[in-house]
């Protein structure tokens, strides 16, 4: 017995569903690489520096992830980098769970998170505006879509674009201080 609304009237499974299985496939690629040593890794990658200053990515959450799912998202993630549980490389362990702990801060604080999630909207409308450039360029030359069309491709767009944003902003964060301190 076939649910009704299961397919659209072309045969073809709706949007909706496309979308969730999508989202899905993310999630279990995501979780792939819940090993201990891989997020330490990860955390602690070439220009973690960075890297870490979006909440969302240290957590591996989408901007709009509700709070309590953040909470679960830290503490999945902070069992598996504490330092008590990885004795072999207790240092970077330490390093990776400071990273975690401080994204869940800055999402668990409201003003914080106010703070994060301007950034985010900051992000869309910059990567809206060069989503638009490159569309018109591409119509230009016949085509009809950009591979950021693709939700899946979009929202790596917005984790690129979102993570030079708050790189941006520490950068000139650390120039201003590095001036302060030169005025003194």
């Amino acid at each position: 017995m076939a649910a009704s609304g299961a397919t659209s009237s072309t045969g073809k499974p709706p949007a909706a569903l496309d979308a969730f299985l999508a989202e899905v496939k993310a999630i279990q690629k995501r979780d792939s690489v819940l090993t201990p040593s891989q997020q330490i890794d990860r955390l602690l990658r070439q220009g973690s520096m960075y890297f870490n200053l979006n909440p969302f990515e240290v957590l591996l959450i989408d901007p709009d992830t509700p709070p309590e799912q953040v909470r679960k998202a830290y503490r999945k993630l902070s069992i598996l980098v504490h330092p008590d549980k990885n004795e072999s490389d207790k240092d970077r362990a330490q390093l990776a769970f400071e990273a975690v702990h401080k994204a869940y801060k800055m999402l668990d604080d409201e003003d914080q998170r106010a703070y994060v999630l301007e950034m985010v909207e900051d992000a869309k409308a910059k990567l809206d505006m060069e989503m638009e450039e490159k569309r018109k360029v591409v119509q230009r030359q016949g085509k009809d879509s950009i591979e950021e069309d693709d939700p899946e491709k979009y929202r790596q767009a917005l984790r690129n674009t979102l993570t030079k944003l708050f790189a941006d902003v520490e950068m000139k964060k650390k120039k201003l201080e590095e001036r302060d301190q030169s005025e003194r």
